[in-house]
């Protein structure tokens, strides 16, 4: 399972030359919390980078009620490059996390630019290709694993515990929490349950057990990591 991109972001990949072309392309603009970058269904073909904060990227699940998060963006990455390239609606929801600065670029300037640059538009298809097979990795995940299994694969990835440079929305650091002791994860359990198409219930049941067991900590929006190793262990299949 894979929320975060493991590759590097898409600004950050741009020679310094090609990262200032391309930002010349748009204008920058502020988002707060909560705000639609991009909405499912819509025939806009504007695209985005971020440059300071974190979205979400979800979809509409089959039952209509519920939304799956799909992944979470941080500085560099390009968003909606999609509807830039084809003439078909949005197929995801961005949403800010927090208050968010991000570069727009107008879906033909982009594609100009990428039919005079092949090495970006490389770097498109490359992105392209790695979030269908996370997106091919995330089906298979739903299919065949427990719902406790996907949380706790969900909470190590999120946590930074097998990651340098850990999921952080406020950008304080893993643990700007206080009194927390161990990796944190910033989120609700609503926010927790989308990310792995579970309900809230499902998650705060599994959640109650971690606790139990000593696994983690819960607090308002955050679930500090206590014994990652075990953490893992359940995440692999391994009953408590």
């Amino acid at each position: 399972m894979g929320l975060l991109g493991n590759e590097l972001a898409f600004a950050q990949a741009l020679t310094a030359q090609e990262r200032e072309s391309v930002m010349a392309l748009g204008s920058r603009k502020g988002f707060p919390a909560d705000a639609h970058l991009l909405t499912e269904g819509d025939r806009s073909s504007h695209v985005v980078i971020i440059i300071r904060g974190w979205v979400t990227v979800s979809v509409v699940t089959d039952r209509g009620a519920t939304r799956l998060i799909l992944g979470l963006r941080g500085p560099g990455e390009l968003l909606g490059e999609m509807a830039a390239l084809d003439p078909h609606p949005r197929s995801a929801t961005v949403r800010a996390l927090g208050a968010i600065e991000a570069q727009v670029i107008s879906g033909d300037a982009f594609r100009r630019f990428l039919a005079l640059h092949p090495r970006v538009s490389g770097l498109v298809i490359r992105q392209l290709t790695f979030r269908l097979r996370s997106a091919d990795q995330e089906r298979s995940a739903l299919a065949s694993l427990t719902v406790l299994q996907r949380l706790a694969s969900r909470l190590i990835e999120l946590s930074g515990a097998e990651r340098a440079g850990p999921y952080t929305p406020s950008g304080a650091g893993p643990s700007s929490d206080p009194s927390a002791s161990g990796p944190v994860v910033h989120l609700a359990q609503d926010e927790l349950a989308a990310t792995i198409g579970a309900t809230r219930e499902a998650v705060a049941k599994a959640l109650r057990l971690l606790r139990t067991q000593h696994i983690v900590r819960t607090g308002n929006r955050m679930v500090e990591i206590l014994d990652p190793a075990l953490l893992a262990l359940l995440a692999d299949g391994h009953q408590e």
